[in-house]
């Protein structure tokens, strides 16, 4: 699912990148009357780099991604979008951005194709180059079969890629996107995490907003996590992994599971609310993992499962945002 990068030709100019610093945002606030939506957020996506938010309800993500699309104005601190500050030139900023909300606006009258052609055509694109342009991103997404299809038509998750389509159109250098998941099947969710990966690598800034943590697992870079209005913490999902996790262990026989456990002086607890019932233990690195499995099978215990609890983001973002917070841990605003 690769994309190519379309210059557009011909009735009107071809989009000039700056250089590409990504996006970088300090001491953000933006209220709404009493409500504090956003209080103090730092926030950095870099170039080559699939950037994850993740936050609990209400923690001010998809107000934060707004401030970051130039649809709102901070209160209060600085956004740099490729260099160029949102605020004073939102026009500037908005030809280098790709913005993908949670929910598709679209013109419902006209057709999948025509409502592509027609962004082309309003960034700047002759008419010729922006049909190309929607034929390409409608294979791209998976959409073609729809082309001459109103949009009012589609499903949830056919919106969805239409919503990622469109905000390819002039070919951005960041891109963000909120909940960009939300309805899409396991097929399309693989194709989307491929086609992600895919412009991070050459070279985009990439920013996700989504409560399927085991995707981003698989997808992001870094992660941001964000409580109450601010920045809690950033790290690499490569740290992240490498930080104590907890792992779960199944075995035929639980009684030599757990004398060999006690023996290696490793606590154990049986999880709850799980039909099979593992063996959950905490273990400070994969290193200390690998050794305790390979203990346990030299020892002769039949092991039939052994690996991590959760995604290594899931562990992360539990220590940082805190418990209370992990029944939140869908879709957060």
């Amino acid at each position: 699912m690769g994309i190519q990068t379309t210059r557009y030709d011909g009735g009107g100019p071809a989009f000039a990148h700056p250089e590409p610093l990504g996006v970088v945002a300090t001491g953000l606030v933006r209220s709404f009357g009493t409500v504090h939506a956003v209080e103090a957020i730092d926030f950095t996506a870099r170039p080559g780099e699939v950037t994850a938010l993740i936050g609990p309800n209400g923690s001010g993500k998809t107000t934060l991604l707004l401030m970051l699309a130039s649809l709102l104005a901070p209160d209060a601190g600085s956004i740099r979008i490729c260099g160029i500050d949102p605020v004073a030139d939102p026009r500037g900023v908005r030809a280098q951005l790709g913005w993908m909300p949670d929910t598709l606006g679209v013109w419902e009258e006209l057709t999948v194709h025509e409502i592509l052609a027609m962004m082309g055509r309003l960034y700047g694109a002759s008419k010729a180059s922006a049909a190309a342009r929607a034929d390409e991103l409608l294979g791209i997404v998976k959409l073609a079969e729809f082309a001459s299809r109103p949009a009012r038509v589609l499903s949830r998750g056919q919106q969805q890629r239409l919503s990622l389509a469109r905000a390819l159109v002039h070919d951005p250098q960041v891109l963000l996107l909120d909940e960009p998941a939300s309805g899409l099947d396991p097929g399309a969710r693989i194709d989307l995490r491929n086609l992600l990966r895919d412009l991070a690598d050459r070279g985009r800034t990439v920013v996700v907003s989504s409560h399927v943590l085991v995707e981003l697992d698989e997808m992001a870079d870094r992660a941001v996590f964000i409580a109450a209005g601010r920045s809690v913490s950033e790290l690499t999902v490569d740290d992240a992994g490498a930080r104590q996790r907890r792992y779960s262990i199944q075995s035929t026989d639980p009684a030599a599971l757990a004398a060999e456990l006690s023996a290696a002086g490793v606590q154990a607890s049986v999880a709850d609310g799980q039909r099979r019932k593992p063996t959950v233990v905490r273990l400070e690195s994969e290193t200390a993992a690998a050794e305790l499995l390979r203990r346990l099978v030299l020892a002769g215990v039949p092991v039939t499962a052994f690996g991590p609890s959760a995604g290594a983001l899931e562990e992360s973002y539990v220590s940082s945002v805190g418990p209370a917070a992990t029944d939140q841990a869908g879709g957060t605003r």
